[in-house]
C-alpha cells in the first residue's frame, strides 16, 4: 500500500526520546515511513534483520499515533507454544479447559484501545497462522468457551527478518496470512548500510549508561572512535553494537570506554573500502576471513543434516536434540534451504 496520500504529520518527533538514534540517509528514510505509518491506523509489517530495531519501531509506531495513551502490548511468536496458543491470544471464559480457574482476557484482549505487537511472526506454527488469520481480517476473535465472538478495538503491528515471500513460496508460511499483513511495509536497513551511526548510536549507549548507573561521565577510547567509523559488517545490528558497548562500560576502568573491536574484521573494513585493487596484509585477512566464513557455513549445514536425519525429520525433536528452541532452530534449517521431508517423515 502507498503512504504517499497518507496524513503528514505537522512536526518532525523526537526520535531521540523514543530511543532510535541515526543520522545516516538510510535510517532518515525509515523513520519518515515510520512517522507516516503512525498517523494511519493501518496494519503494518516491519522487516528487517536482527538487531535492527523492529521493536523500538513498532513502539515509535504506538506513541506517535492516536492510540499512544492506550497499551502497548508485544509477544514474541516464537514463544507461543500450539497447545496454550489460543487461550494466551484470545483468551478464555473460567472453566473452558480443566486448568483454567479463573476467565482470562488473553493478549488481544489486554492490547484494547492501544497496539498489538506480533515480533518473529514467521515463527507462527501452521496452526497458528490460521488461528490468527481471522483476527488479521476483521479483527473478530472469540475466547476459548465464549458463546460468541468479540471485536477487538486494537491497532496491529508484525515483524520478521526472514523474507515472508519467499516463505510463502515454499509453502512454510501462509500466502493469504502474508497479505493481510502486509498493508504498509517498513524496511530497517542494517547498520552496515546505515554509514555514520555506529559512532553515534554507541556514543548515546555511553551517555545512557552514565546516567543509569549514575556514573562520573565516560566517553569513547579514540581507537574505538577510529574503528567505529570504518564499515564493519555488524552482524548482530544495533543490538550487537549497544551489548558491546554495555560490557566494555561495565567491565573498563578510567574515563575512556574502549570497545576492543575486532581486529580482523577493522581489516576487512579497510581492505573493502580500498577497494578490489588492494594487496597486501588486508587481501590475505580477507581471504582468510571468507575461507573461514565457508567453512563454518559448511560445519552448520552438516550440522543440521545430521541432527534431522537422526530426527527422522521431526522438527521438534531436531530441535531437543540440538538444544535450541524450536523455532531458533527452524530458521537454521530455513536458512540453509534444508527440506525435512528428505530426513524422514518430515512431522512437526
Amino acid at each position: 500500500m502507498s503512504l504517499a496520500n497518507a496524513p503528514q504529520a505537522a512536526s518532525v518527533p523526537d526520535w531521540a526520546a523514543l530511543n532510535l538514534y541515526g543520522e545516516s540517509p538510510a535510517f532518515h528514510a525509515a523513520l519518515a515511513l515510520l512517522q507516516q505509518c503512525a498517523a494511519v491506523n493501518a496494519t503494518v509489517l516491519l522487516c528487517g534483520e536482527t538487531g535492527t530495531g523492529k521493536e523500538l519501531a513498532a513502539r515509535a509506531i504506538h506513541y506517535l499515533s492516536a492510540r499512544q495513551r492506550g497499551p502497548f502490548v508485544a509477544i514474541n511468536c516464537g514463544a507461543l507454544p500450539d497447545s496454550i496458543l489460543e487461550a494466551e491470544l484470545f483468551g478464555h471464559t473460567r472453566g473452558a479447559y480443566t486448568d483454567a480457574k479463573s476467565a482470562s482476557r488473553g493478549v488481544i484482549g489486554g492490547a484494547e484501545g492501544g497496539t498489538l505487537f506480533l515480533d518473529e511472526i514467521d515463527s507462527l506454527s501452521p496452526r497458528g497462522q490460521a488461528a490468527i488469520l481471522r483476527f488479521v481480517q476483521d479483527h473478530s476473535y472469540r475466547p476459548l468457551g465464549a458463546a460468541r465472538a468479540e471485536q477487538a478495538d486494537v491497532r496491529l503491528v508484525a515483524a520478521t527478518n526472514v523474507d515472508l515471500a519467499e516463505l510463502a513460496a515454499r509453502g512454510a508460511f501462509r500466502q493469504d496470512l502474508l497479505y493481510r499483513i502486509n498493508l504498509l511495509s517498513v524496511p530497517l536497513p542494517s547498520l552496515r548500510n546505515r554509514t555514520g551511526d555506529a559512532l553515534l548510536l554507541a556514543r548515546a549507549f555511553v551517555q545512557r549508561l552514565v546516567r543509569e548507573y549514575d556514573s562520573a561521565p565516560r566517553e569513547l577510547h579514540p581507537r574505538s572512535v577510529a574503528h567505529l567509523g570504518l564499515a564493519l559488517p555488524w552482524p548482530g545490528n544495533v543490538r550487537e553494537l549497544e551489548h558491546r558497548v554495555h560490557r566494555a562500560f561495565l567491565l573498563g576502568k578510567g574515563r575512556e570506554v574502549d570497545l576492543e573491536l575486532d581486529a580482523a574484521a577493522t581489516v576487512l573494513a579497510l581492505a573493502g573500502q580500498a577497494g578490489a585493487g588492494g594487496t597486501g596484509h588486508a587481501e590475505s585477512a580477507l581471504s582468510y576471513a571468507a575461507a573461514r566464513a565457508r567453512a563454518l557455513v559448511e560445519f552448520e549445514r552438516q550440522y543440521l543434516s545430521e541432527v534431522l536425519a537422526l530426527a527422522e525429520g521431526n522438527l521438534s525433536r531436531a530441535a531437543r536434540l540440538a538444544g535450541k528452541e524450536r523455532s531458533r532452530f527452524g530458521k537454521l534449517v530455513r536458512k540453509h534451504g534444508l527440506q525435512r521431508a528428505a530426513f524422514g517423515s518430515g512431522n512437526p
